[in-house]
């Protein structure tokens, strides 16, 4: 069975991607909280990415894949953002990764071939109005993925999904009414919003043998939004 962390993953993506892994993989969940996670074949460890240092030493020596699942959604004017939310997300959203991925760099380079996935969005590659902030930190970890998964290949792959709007609690705000649904629905080509098990699915894959050719590359799980104009 394959080692693999997630760095949140007690709701949303993270808990969907561990649902789809626990039968196939031992699962390590570090994550500030864990009520939801207490029916799944994990094993926990309390972390806060922005202000914690991830205690490695209940980790296994070998690691196969990581993937980091904390983010942040500030949507607002660019003339009405201070400086320190652009800060404060990218923290969260890059900086607080490239902690977690260097502290467990010695146990992903012990795996034969380990799998790092990330998660930026379709913002990153879209100009959208009020996601300055949102494109600055995702922009970071794509450029980011390119450039790791260039410098340790064969032995680390790196990737990336980009999902659109998927129905997570960091999305709450977005999707808590049925008005807001079907307009978010209708905006994509394939008429519906992201479901955390798209994204955990692509993640699975991501981790898989069966993804063994692919490293340095942005996934855009995003109903078609991305690419398409329907």
């Amino acid at each position: 069975m394959k080692n693999i962390l997630l760095i949140g993953g007690s709701y949303g993506i993270g808990y969907a991607i561990a649902k789809e892994l626990q039968l196939e993989s031992k699962i390590y969940i570090a994550s500030r909280t864990n009520e939801m996670i207490a029916d799944l074949n994990a094993t926990h460890i309390p972390f806060d990415a922005t202000t914690d240092v991830l205690d490695t030493s209940v980790l296994p020596a070998v690691l196969d894949g990581l993937v980091y699942c904390p983010g942040s959604i500030n949507l607002r004017p660019f003339k009405g953002i201070k400086p320190e939310t652009f800060e404060s997300d990218l923290q969260v959203n890059f900086i607080s990764l490239v902690k977690v991925i260097q502290s467990v760099l010695p146990n992903l380079t012990a795996s034969e071939q380990s799998s790092i996935v990330l998660f930026s969005s379709v913002a990153a590659s879209m100009g959208m109005p009020f996601h300055t902030s949102v494109s600055a930190s995702k922009g970071a970890i794509e450029g980011f993925a390119k450039a790791l998964a260039a410098e340790y290949a064969p032995k680390i792959r790196v990737n990336v999904i980009a999902p659109s709007l998927t129905d997570t609690p960091l999305a709450d705000k977005f999707l808590n009414n049925e008005v807001k649904k079907e307009k978010s629905a209708e905006r994509h080509p394939l008429k519906r919003f992201g479901q955390p098990e798209d994204l955990a699915q692509m993640a699975q894959f991501l981790l898989s043998d069966k993804s063994t050719w692919i490293t340095g590359q942005i996934f855009h799980v995003d109903g078609g939004m991305s690419t398409l104009l329907v």
